[in-house]
């Protein structure tokens, strides 16, 4: 799986409760360009959170593109998140788009790739992104030693992941469900 450089993404799925969390920086190459991008968002009637990691302007087609499945597969996360990666892996356009999709509701967090991965980790917990295995390996130790939310996790991971990864920052932004 392609992991590209530019930001963190996680989502942690704990005692009922979805969080996902991103980081805000923007780089261009070696430079950082901005520090407070929001690269997660709710959708769908705020029932489902989405993150990307990757090309800005990829990530918000694919953005549109899962949110018009959603509507068309009723919410169904699953059935969308297969559906988008199918027509990404088909489409000759979204073939090329360089990104990668964190997306969860309250019982499924999902990663997405144009490969035409559709991947439910079984630990309930999914990172993305060039920072991606920081937090995830620190998220496996706050989940498995302390009785730490999912948004505490998500945060906590985050902040492991930024003080490492030159290409992630401490701006984070948290979403739950």
């Amino acid at each position: 799986m392609n992991q590209f450089k530019a930001t963190t993404i996680i989502a942690v799925k704990r005692d009922g409760q979805v969080a996902m969390a991103g980081d805000g920086q923007v780089t261009l190459g070696e430079t950082v360009f901005k520090n407070t991008a929001k690269k997660i968002r709710k959708v769908y009637d705020d029932t489902i959170i989405a993150g990307f990691a990757g090309s800005a302007a990829d990530a918000f087609a694919l953005f549109d593109k899962f949110e018009g499945k959603l509507e068309e597969f009723g919410g169904n996360l699953k059935k969308a998140s297969v559906e988008l990666a199918k027509e990404w892996r088909h489409d000759k356009a979204l073939r090329v788009l360089e990104a990668m999709l964190i997306v969860a509701d309250e019982n499924n967090v999902l990663i997405v790739s144009g490969n035409g991965d559709v991947i439910e980790p079984e630990d309930g917990i999914a990172t993305i992104g060039s920072g991606g295995v920081y937090a995830y390996a620190a998220a496996k130790a706050l989940y498995t030693h302390t009785d730490m939310n999912a948004k505490t996790i998500a945060e906590e991971a985050m902040k492991v992941a930024g003080q490492m990864c030159i290409y992630t920052n401490l701006n984070i932004s948290v979403e739950k469900l």
